[in-house]
């Protein structure tokens, strides 16, 4: 297979003069198709080939196609009104084509890896240096197989460069992948520093990150294999990084909510991200070009927001059937950047169940977050108020007004929408017996149109542009995930006391708000803390919604854990008839199979 790499400079390792001056001179005085050994014999070259390979992981994370492999068909979410990609969502006609096309460029960055391992050992520079250099490498690599590991099992494992183009190809044991993705991030660890340093900054790999990724590697194989040594590691490994917290700069925010505020997204909380910028030397968008998607652009915030120009009528009744009949003349709100770019895509699973054991119940308001008031993660995760952004006049006699008031909606003071997680009697209208000027819309009048935004990712810092993608990072690893994959190799340990202690780390810290007392935050704290008895598979995986929803992990937490098939059935009526033992691996791409012309044809997972 031909493999080949254009070199670019990228956010991560931006503001140094050194880096950015190495990436021109590759760019001007070196200009090819494909990368040849002799480019990976300069300091330039490495950070080039490094470089590039950041770059391009933007072309995964954030996009919407890498957004939609990552959550849809889970018990968390199911399709919003415009969603595509369907299959993902319901598992029904899921095939070859119906995705993974970041297969390519994972395999096109481990070939640069290669060329950069392979080469650059011999390039001058201070041994530390080089050291450091080359860790950045093997982290990476390592990054992709785990990716390519968890979705498809099986998969080419190369650690050679490639420089002769070759039409065939095979597929390695899962089991070789992992003992290669466990020997890079051993070595990468042994080599990163404790926090970012020249040229490598921002949040760009260090050593916590990749102990971080070998702790989740050997939890992973662990499950695979049920090997009592993989979760110890992954304990230790995982306990060890929080031991050193101080060293590595990192901890918790004290509340939940400030891990997203923009201003932080750099902070001590985040260990790893994907960068994005609208600086033209790294971003790969125009601003104020209204950009639809594609590859290297933060659409995130889109994806999880409902139309909520189109369906804020002001005089919006229940229907005879129960659901909401918008007007559509004098909509409460127009599109802005605080409230974001609506895509309808993808919506939290707070349909109930039709059937089974939880009938009636809906995974979302009825498991994940049923403790709302002690827990302040689904405030901070889903947006419940909109406040008026359009000064309309809503006169007593207008057709569907049965509040028998007139009034002007006041911009920036007036409740436009509310979206309560309980029932309010009188809704859409009266919240209870008085007139609310906007519209209520409480969980019965829910759809795939109509639903609470969720409010980690949004951007307002667009201002008037507010259809271009998201200049924030996409932060991949925070530090809360480091207390869960201890929880969750504890538990698998039988060690459920000590599961329990890391869980109640993430859980008091959820039980703080900064509108509360110190009293009453101590008493919310203490009704969040748990027991070694309370510490179940189900119970972790639940905690997992409530501090990761959203965040690109649910699918490979359920595939993990061996979990998806049975609760996907018992949560989601969308993809609980069509999930079967099969899905718990994605389909290979047909292009890589279209490819491989030459030896033994490449052999697609089956099922598909």
């Amino acid at each position: 297979m031909k493999r080949y790499k254009k070199i670019g400079c990228v956010a991560a390792l931006a503001a140094v003069a050194l880096f950015t001056n190495g990436c021109k001179k590759i760019l001007d005085e070196n200009p090819q198709a494909n990368i040849v050994p002799s480019f990976f014999n300069s300091p330039a070259g490495v950070l080039g080939g490094i470089a590039g390979v950041y770059n391009d992981i933007r072309s995964a994370w954030g996009t919407e196609g890498f957004s939609l492999e990552t959550v849809a068909g889970t018990d968390e979410h199911l399709a919003g009104g415009s969603a595509s990609g369907l299959s993902y969502y319901t598992y029904n006609g899921l095939n070859s084509t119906s995705g993974g096309g970041w297969w390519n460029t994972a395999y096109t960055d481990i070939n640069t890896l290669n060329g950069v391992l392979q080469y650059g050992a011999n390039i001058d520079l201070p041994d530390a240096t080089k050291k450091a250099y080359l860790a950045q490498a093997k982290f990476l690599r390592a990054f992709w197989y785990f990716h390519l590991a968890q979705c498809f099992g099986d998969v080419p494992l190369n650690t050679k460069f490639i420089t002769t183009p070759t039409k065939s190809a095979s597929r390695q044991p899962v089991a070789d992948v992992y003992v290669q993705i466990i020997k890079d991030l051993t070595e990468a660890a042994a080599d990163l520093p404790n926090t970012p340093s020249d040229p490598f900054l921002g949040k760009a790999a260090t050593k916590p990150t990749a102990l971080y990724l070998l702790a989740k590697a050997y939890l992973t194989r662990g499950w695979l294999n049920n090997t009592a040594t993989d979760f110890q590691q992954a304990a230790t490994i995982a306990s060890g990084i929080i031991a050193g917290k101080a060293t590595y700069g990192l901890d918790l925010w004290q509340d939940y909510g400030d891990a997203f505020v923009p201003a932080n997204d750099y902070g001590r909380e985040t260990m790893f991200v994907s960068d994005h910028s609208n600086d033209p030397k790294y971003g790969q968008y125009t601003v104020g070009g209204a950009a639809s998607g594609g590859a290297a652009q933060n659409l995130t915030p889109w994806f999880y927001i409902w139309n909520y120009p189109a369906n804020s009528g002001v005089n919006s009744i229940k229907n005879a059937q129960g659901a909401l009949t918008n007007n559509t003349v004098s909509p409460l709100m127009v599109r802005d950047a605080t409230n974001g770019r609506p895509y309808i895509r993808t919506r939290p699973n707070t349909v109930k169940m039709a059937g089974g054991p939880n009938a009636g119940r809906n995974y979302i308001l009825d498991q994940a977050f049923v403790n709302r008031v002690n827990d302040s993660r689904y405030d901070n995760t889903f947006q419940k108020v909109w406040i008026s952004n359009n000064a309309i006049t809503n006169n007593a006699a207008n057709t569907n007004n049965q509040r028998g008031i007139s009034y002007t909606m006041q911009v920036g003071v007036d409740t436009a929408i509310w979206m309560p997680d309980t029932e309010v009697a009188g809704a859409p209208q009266f919240d209870g017996t008085r007139p609310f000027k906007g519209i209520i819309i409480p969980p019965s009048l829910w759809s795939n149109q109509l639903f609470p935004s969720v409010r980690k990712f949004m951007d307002p810092s667009r201002g008037a542009n507010f259809n271009d993608p998201s200049t924030r990072p996409v932060v991949m690893y925070r530090f809360s995930d480091v207390y869960l994959i201890a929880a969750e190799a504890y538990f698998k340990d039988n060690k459920p006391a000590e599961a329990a202690n890391m869980l109640n780390v993430v859980r008091q810290r959820a039980a703080y708000r900064k509108a509360n007392s110190a009293a009453q935050n101590a008493l919310a704290a203490a009704a969040m803390t748990i027991t070694a008895a309370d510490v179940t598979l189900d119970f972790i995986l639940d905690e997992r919604t409530r501090e990761n929803y959203g965040e690109w992990q649910r699918w490979f937490d359920l595939v993990r854990t061996r979990s998806l098939i049975t609760r996907v059935s018992a949560w989601n009526n969308e993809a609980g008839v069509n999930i079967k033992a099969f899905h718990m691996l994605r389909p290979i791409p047909q292009t890589q199979i279209d490819r491989t012309v030459e030896g033994p044809k490449f052999p697609q997972n089956p099922g598909y």
